[in-house]
């Protein structure tokens, strides 16, 4: 036996000597005498050992050729395409998904092995893949050179007829969930490689077990317009992804997303505001206690973005929340009861902490009735007299010690904090002092210090632009101004 032999032989792989052979020969020839047979075959074994693919998030588009294990979690239809050339035949093309621990990738089988899939392929095999790595128009794919069944290897993938949220797992595909749409986003559009306009949009559902993103693609990004929350879907045919760290469930061409007449409960568990620190990344629920005007401003590209802020408290304490984006539109009222998840929780303005709900964070607006769990997941009697933590201080008729109710300006009932027997509305006002710039006059005049804005009742003759000092006391979010300099 030749060199070529001994090294070909010492290699798994599933690539022919034929094929080894000529790609040892060009890469002599490549190198100009600077290698010789041996040499360029060692390389060249070194390069197949690298592209084999121990798991298929290891898999990169650029690779020339790889191979991996899988199970088969859904099998497309048969497509077929015309090819270029006059006596060409019609091609035939099958996409089949298949997972394993670390992830999943689309695999289109071509022609016979097309025709053969659907015949032969069901769903839960594991197969053995050779193919090439590209990135197709729905992500990473593999163009197979050939599959074949393994029945004696384990693959850990979970299927499921039906799923809840606990139950998503990265890789797995033909995902029906049904579950409580908690908040919508709006359609984006962004360019792909290709040139091409791409469109997503986003959903929030969640059920007993938790909750997920739902990520809407091209021709589904507008069904995210046709629910509202509160209503109970059922998403179908969708596949779930990694996104910073986080499970996603996306829906693709195959995928839909349907209004079912279903029950879903879905309950929240919230960190306690006094439990904040600097850096997390928690959900929050509460009171609304005071709202701001949505404001807008000029991004560094030139785009105009917007922010509202509001107050929330629960029975430890009370913080702002900068609603960034479509999320400033949010219908929120005084004494509404919402939750908030996955926002950052910042240094704020004088040293208060305040959190930032951005593009990942959802807005739940709580019905009448409805409590999020405190996130020790017992009831924290503290100082009200035996009323139960978190947002049921919020419900109507709360009442602290000696049973008086106190409500907000209007009527709305809010929690209050007793002393010695009698109730203090949620509104007591405080004595502030604010600095901002005047970027509404009138009744109410506005202040706004770059963070936040405040509203302000004064007779005093304001400029727009001037920058102003108020104090005076805050009630309801608006300041009284006795002082004016």
């Amino acid at each position: 036996m030749g060199v070529i032999e001994d090294v070909y032989g010492d290699l798994d792989t599933d690539v022919e000597f034929e094929k080894f052979e000529a790609a040892v020969e060009d890469k002599v020839e490549q190198m100009g005498g600077l290698a010789d047979e041996e040499t360029a075959a060692m390389l060249i074994a070194h390069e197949l050992r690298d592209e084999q693919a121990d798991t298929i998030a290891d898999i990169e588009p650029g690779m020339s050729e790889v191979k991996f294990l899988g199970k088969v979690t859904s099998i497309g239809d048969v497509k077929t395409f015309e090819r270029d050339g006059e006596d060409a035949e019609e091609g035939r093309v099958c996409n089949v998904d298949v997972a394993d621990a670390s992830g999943s990738v689309r695999v289109a089988l071509w022609d016979d092995m097309a025709a053969a899939a659907v015949n032969e392929l069901e769903v839960g095999q594991v197969l053995r893949v050779m193919g090439r790595p590209k990135e197709g128009y729905s992500g990473l794919e593999v163009s197979a050179d050939k599959v074949e069944p393994d029945e004696d290897a384990e693959v850990d993938v979970q299927v499921l007829d039906t799923y809840r949220v606990e139950d998503l797992s990265l890789g797995a595909s033909d995902v029906d969930l049904v579950g409580q749409v908690l908040d919508t986003d709006s359609v984006r559009t962004f360019d792909r490689d290709d040139g091409s306009e791409g469109r997503v949009s986003n959903l929030t559902v969640g059920d007993e077990t938790g909750r997920v993103r739902v990520t809407l693609w091209d021709d589904k990004a507008d069904l995210a317009d046709e629910f509202e929350a509160g209503e109970v879907v059922e998403v179908g045919d969708g596949y779930v992804r990694e996104r910073d760290g986080d499970l996603e469930l996306h829906v693709g061409d195959r995928g839909t997303v349907e209004r079912v007449d279903e029950d879903v409960e879905y309950v929240p568990e919230t960190t306690d505001i006094a439990d904040l620190e600097i850096g997390e990344t928690v959900d929050i629920g509460g009171g609304i206690i005071e709202t701001d005007p949505v404001r807008t401003f000029d991004r560094d590209d030139g785009s105009e973005g917007q922010v509202r802020n509001v107050r929330i408290k629960d029975d430890t304490g009370e913080i702002r929340v900068a609603l960034w984006g479509d999320k400033a539109d949010r219908d929120i009222d005084l004494a509404d009861r919402v939750v908030f998840t996955d926002v950052e929780v910042q240094d704020g303005w004088q040293d208060d902490l305040e959190a930032s709900a951005n593009w990942r964070s959802t807005v739940t607006v709580l019905e009448e009735g409805a409590e999020a769990s405190s996130g020790t997941g017992e009831t924290d009697e503290r100082s009200r007299g035996g009323d139960e933590a978190g947002l049921g201080a919020f419900a109507d008729g709360a009442a602290g010690d000696g049973d008086d109710e106190s409500t907000a300006a209007g009527g709305d009932a809010v929690a209050a904090e007793s002393s010695g027997g009698a109730a203090t509305a949620a509104a007591t006002a405080d004595e502030v002092e604010f600095t901002g710039t005047v970027v509404q006059t009138g009744d109410p005049v506005v202040l706004d210090d770059g963070q936040r804005t405040k509203s302000v009742e004064t007779d005093a003759s304001l400029r727009l632009g001037e920058e102003v000092t108020v104090r005076g006391a805050e009630r309801d979010g608006t300041i009284q101004a006795e002082d004016v300099f």
